[in-house]
């Protein structure tokens, strides 16, 4: 039996139709989990959905009004990049009780997985790039109401720029800092800058791939924007980087990591270069430190869109494995 709990629903499933965002990843790395033996049926939790209430502690009235009426304007339903329907509100709500659920489990058990949410492009008057609501935000945002926590931060590795964390969580103008310290041998590119002003009680990191979506950044605490084909090592290096900096800066009470497959070398949404195992190493890293600074961590999964989709579901399964690995270790 795990040392953590899973957060999952067959509901999780996303009804877009034919789609590149795989809907059915949920299901399948619930089956691989089991079929492996690295879960047992004990060790899932089943969330409710997000009351509106819940919603409404990041997103404004007038969206949520739109979502749960079906108004959404022809522009906003194309900007969210998945077609509205009543069911898909429904999910959403759902991966966003999934991850409060992971949230007030990680503060008990130290980590804790939700197999859906991850959802960091919904910004709080709409909603972009597969993402119709911010889960995670709403997770930070009721743990916040419930003063179970003062201070989180968010740690995000999927290959897009979290925008939407950036900019619910954000403090107004930033003054750059000094950019993060290099190591020599890693292939030349825009340094990141380490914001100095940031909201005082949510820290932002986000490590992505800066030729890419989405193509207005708005700035995190820390934003990390990789070159093209960047490989393990260098990645780990400047994820390595990143989160001591922040660290450095700030003292959270909860770590939500936003671990996204789509790092991948064979991801049709991505072009970094790293492996099944590198993404492994990436996961075992973010949870040492944790562990290591007792700080809890829940982790979401999103994006991934491996040509294969059996990589991405790998991939996802191996996150649970590297927490496992990690925090039943003494």
């Amino acid at each position: 039996m795990l040392p953590f709990k899973l957060v999952y629903s067959e509901d999780y499933y996303l009804p877009i139709g034919a789609h590149v965002f795989p809907a059915e990843k949920y299901r399948r790395i619930h089956q691989q989990l089991v079929d492996s033996g690295v879960a047992e049926p004990a060790d899932f939790v089943t969330p409710q959905p997000a009351s509106d209430r819940d919603v409404l502690l990041v997103h404004t009235p007038q969206y949520v009004l739109k979502l749960k009426t079906g108004t959404l304007t022809a522009r906003e339903e194309l900007e969210m990049e998945i077609p509205y329907s009543p069911e898909l509100v429904r999910a959403f709500w759902l991966a966003a009780g999934g991850s409060m659920l992971a949230a007030d489990h990680a503060l008990n058990d130290g980590v804790a997985i939700n197999i859906g949410g991850g959802f960091h492009h919904a910004f709080p008057d709409h909603g972009e790039g597969f993402c119709m609501i911010h889960d995670v935000a709403i997770a930070i945002r009721r743990m916040q109401k419930d003063e179970k926590i003062q201070r989180a931060m968010t740690i995000d590795c999927d290959v897009h720029q979290g925008n939407g964390t950036a900019v619910i969580f954000g403090a107004g103008p930033r003054v750059p800092g000094d950019p993060l310290p290099s190591r020599p041998g890693l292939s030349p590119f825009r340094p990141a800058k380490v914001h100095r002003a940031h909201a005082a009680d949510v820290f932002t990191i986000s490590l992505h791939q800066e030729n890419n979506y989405p193509a207005w950044k708005p700035p995190s605490s820390i934003d990390v924007d990789l070159p093209d084909e960047i490989g393990d090592d260098d990645y780990l290096a400047w994820l390595d980087n990143a989160i001591s900096s922040g660290l450095r800066q700030f003292d959270p009470e909860l770590i939500c990591y936003v671990a996204g497959a789509d790092p991948y070398c064979e991801d049709q949404l991505g072009g970094l270069s790293l492996s099944i195992e590198g993404l492994k190493k990436r996961d075992e890293l973010v949870f040492r430190v944790a562990k290591a600074r007792a700080i809890p961590v829940m982790v979401t999964f999103a994006g991934g869109y491996a040509r294969i989709i059996e990589d991405t579901v790998t991939i996802h399964s191996n996150t649970v494995i590297a927490a496992k690995e990690v925090f039943a270790s003494k």
